[in-house]
């Protein structure tokens, strides 16, 4: 009796499709495009993972140095970002051990299992003090976030300040989704506690990714390809 073939479960759309052939032949104008398509969120899961704004840049740029290199191995089986994703944890990891045999520590347990290879909508009429509350809101909430655990903190930043799926963000990190589910819940709960209010106004403007950032991580991975 014959087996059925299998449906592939995801079907990346033309534009990405288009977009990777374009970067497979070399086109520094089609890597580029993907590069700002993606930057806010990888740089977001690298802060995430890292905990340090320019650790998390340089281990960005290594990925994409990576993924530019790699991309022939990209064979739409699942969505880009979810490849490109893969790729800066495993940079973000990797780097979290060597900084751990350097200071001769063995890793947390319960760390991020391993991985194959912009602001709120504002109100124009809100009052400056208002503005300044919640920069303030944002500085603290970051700040415990950071102390998280990293189980917890990098599903976290996929769910809650990215707003990808549970099946999205189970994918992005090979877990199941049920393992998404009780994460989320718990670092929300964690967080709950620490801040003791309400974090619905401040999540979308976390380890918030502004042009200057992206223009930088661009112009670094472009010149590192071309040398």
């Amino acid at each position: 009796m014959t087996t059925p073939s299998m449906q592939p479960s995801f079907v990346p759309s033309e534009d990405e499709r288009s977009l990777v052939e374009r970067v497979r032949r070399g086109d520094r104008a089609a890597f580029e495009l993907m590069m700002r398509r993606h930057n806010r969120r990888l740089y977001r899961l690298a802060r995430a993972t890292l905990r340090d704004e320019a650790e998390a840049e340089d281990a960005l740029q290594d990925a994409y140095v990576a993924a530019f290199r790699a991309i022939d191995g990209f064979r739409g089986d699942s969505a880009l970002a979810t490849w490109l994703s893969r790729l800066v944890l495993n940079e973000c990891l990797a780097r979290l051990r060597r900084t751990a045999r350097r200071q001769n520590v063995f890793p947390i347990a319960g760390s991020l299992e391993e991985i194959d290879v912009d602001h709120m909508p504002g109100d124009e009429a809100d009052r400056p003090d208002k503005a300044a509350m919640r920069a303030e809101m944002r500085t603290m909430l970051e700040r415990r976030l950071d102390q998280l655990p990293e189980i917890y903190r990098v599903v976290f930043v996929l769910r809650s300040v990215e707003e990808l799926s549970i099946e999205e963000t189970a994918e992005c990190l090979s877990i199941p989704e049920a393992t998404v589910r009780s994460r989320h819940f718990k670092a929300r709960s964690l967080l709950r506690e620490a801040l003791a209010r309400d974090l619905d106004l401040s999540e979308p403007e976390l380890f918030n990714f502004d042009g200057a950032r992206c223009d930088r991580v661009v112009a670094a991975v472009l010149a590192r390809l071309s040398s």
